[in-house]
Protein backbone atom coordinates (compact mmCIF):
# COMPACT_ATOMS: atom_id res chain seq x y z
CA UNK A 1 0.00 0.00 0.00
CA UNK A 2 2.59 3.05 0.82
CA UNK A 3 4.59 1.35 -1.93
CA UNK A 4 1.60 2.12 -4.79
CA UNK A 5 1.00 5.89 -2.65
CA UNK A 6 4.89 6.28 -2.86
CA UNK A 7 4.74 5.23 -6.90
CA UNK A 8 1.75 7.81 -7.06
CA UNK A 9 3.31 10.92 -5.51
CA UNK A 10 6.67 10.71 -7.47
CA UNK A 11 7.00 13.17 -10.23
CA UNK A 12 6.37 12.18 -13.58
CA UNK A 13 8.84 13.29 -16.24
CA UNK A 14 6.24 15.49 -18.38
CA UNK A 15 3.62 17.14 -17.21
CA UNK A 16 1.50 16.34 -19.98
CA UNK A 17 1.73 13.12 -21.79
CA UNK A 18 0.82 12.30 -24.95
CA UNK A 19 -1.55 9.09 -25.88
CA UNK A 20 1.22 6.30 -25.03
CA UNK A 21 2.11 6.81 -21.08
CA UNK A 22 5.27 8.58 -20.99
CA UNK A 23 5.61 9.98 -24.13
CA UNK A 24 5.24 13.33 -25.03
CA UNK A 25 2.59 14.93 -27.25
CA UNK A 26 3.37 15.81 -30.21
CA UNK A 27 3.99 19.63 -31.76
CA UNK A 28 0.84 19.10 -33.83
CA UNK A 29 -1.36 18.00 -31.10
CA UNK A 30 -0.13 21.24 -29.11
CA UNK A 31 -0.70 23.18 -31.79
CA UNK A 32 -4.16 22.06 -32.15
CA UNK A 33 -4.85 22.38 -28.58
CA UNK A 34 -3.74 25.89 -28.45
CA UNK A 35 -5.76 26.67 -31.78
CA UNK A 36 -9.05 25.67 -30.55
CA UNK A 37 -8.48 27.05 -26.54
CA UNK A 38 -7.69 30.43 -28.63
CA UNK A 39 -10.40 30.21 -30.80
CA UNK A 40 -12.63 29.33 -27.80
CA UNK A 41 -11.35 32.52 -26.00
CA UNK A 42 -11.93 34.72 -28.91
CA UNK A 43 -8.60 35.99 -28.97
CA UNK A 44 -7.85 37.59 -32.25
CA UNK A 45 -4.28 38.97 -31.31
CA UNK A 46 -2.14 35.59 -33.17
CA UNK A 47 -0.72 33.11 -30.81
CA UNK A 48 2.12 31.11 -30.68
CA UNK A 49 3.08 28.09 -28.68
CA UNK A 50 6.73 30.34 -28.26
CA UNK A 51 4.38 33.65 -27.23
CA UNK A 52 3.37 30.98 -24.21
CA UNK A 53 6.26 29.94 -23.39
CA UNK A 54 7.91 33.77 -22.98
CA UNK A 55 4.44 34.21 -21.41
CA UNK A 56 4.94 31.82 -18.75
CA UNK A 57 8.56 32.62 -17.69
CA UNK A 58 7.66 36.22 -17.35
CA UNK A 59 4.99 35.40 -15.15
CA UNK A 60 7.40 33.20 -12.95
CA UNK A 61 10.07 36.29 -12.80
CA UNK A 62 7.02 38.92 -12.10
CA UNK A 63 6.07 36.35 -9.23
CA UNK A 64 9.65 35.79 -7.51
CA UNK A 65 11.27 32.89 -9.04
CA UNK A 66 15.14 32.99 -8.94
CA UNK A 67 15.89 33.62 -12.90
CA UNK A 68 18.92 30.61 -12.94
CA UNK A 69 15.70 28.06 -11.68
CA UNK A 70 13.77 29.67 -15.07
CA UNK A 71 16.61 29.58 -17.34
CA UNK A 72 17.03 25.66 -16.14
CA UNK A 73 13.38 25.12 -16.75
CA UNK A 74 13.31 26.69 -20.18
CA UNK A 75 16.49 24.52 -21.32
CA UNK A 76 18.95 27.34 -21.44
CA UNK A 77 22.65 26.68 -21.44
CA UNK A 78 23.59 30.98 -21.46
CA UNK A 79 21.83 33.58 -18.92
CA UNK A 80 22.10 35.65 -22.25
CA UNK A 81 19.23 34.01 -23.70
CA UNK A 82 17.02 34.79 -20.95
CA UNK A 83 17.76 38.39 -20.75
CA UNK A 84 14.65 39.34 -22.73
CA UNK A 85 12.74 38.76 -19.53
CA UNK A 86 14.23 41.79 -17.24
Amino acid sequence: MITSILQTLQAKKRLFEGQTPGKQYSPISIQEVVKKAVRKAGIKKKVTLHWLRRSYATHLLESGTDLRYIQELLGHSSSKTIDIYM
